[in-house]
């Protein structure tokens, strides 16, 4: 069975039922991987880091799906659990790394530059060392909506922010990424 097949509505019911459980687990993770990859990958940057935080999360949904209520989206609780991860590796890397805050840009532009899976142009590498240069507040808001399209709405529910401040977020954002850019040619 492929989860095409199937509605979000009875995918949940399956996970929650212990007999099903493995099934639905593995239609969920064909399902939702590239897209969970993709958008870990927008946050850690590297190949194999995205990887890593990947098997994380969808460790963190196995251990949890009991939890999940169906009050929000599938794919938006998924989402959540990783950017959670994602700023979780983050967060471990930095202090693993005695990273400063003031030199994390550097740090993470020169794991995009090493990561033999990046395959950027000159131009997708400016915007990229301009998106390193957004707090990461701004950084993943402005990925959720510039390279993902998604509503304001959905990444409130995922970031657990007001719509309003998402809304100012992604327009500094931009507007930090054009001066960049501006100042840089």
């Amino acid at each position: 069975m492929k989860l095409s097949e199937i509605k979000e509505e009875e995918l949940i019911v399956m996970l929650h039922k212990e007999d099903m459980q493995h099934n639905a687990f593995s239609l969920l993770v064909k399902e939702y991987s590239e897209q969970l990859y993709w958008q870990i990958r927008k946050i850690v940057l590297s190949h194999d880091d995205a990887n890593d935080v990947l098997q994380n999360t969808f460790i963190k949904v196995w251990n949890n799906i009991g939890s999940f209520r169906g009050e929000s989206k599938l794919l938006t609780w998924l989402y959540k659990i990783a950017t959670n991860e994602s700023i979780t590796f983050l967060n471990k890397q930095r202090t693993q790394n005695n990273i400063p805050l003031d030199d994390e840009e550097n740090f993470m532009y020169s794991k995009l530059e090493s990561d033999p899976y990046f395959d950027g142009d000159e131009a997708q590498k400016k915007l990229q060392k301009a998106i390193l240069t957004l707090p990461e507040k701004q950084r993943i808001v402005f990925n959720m909506k510039y390279f993902d399209d998604m509503k304001y709405e959905e990444m409130s529910d995922i970031l657990e922010t007001s719509v309003g401040a998402l809304k100012a977020s992604y327009h500094h954002a931009v507007k930090k990424i054009e001066e960049f850019l501006i100042s840089s040619n």
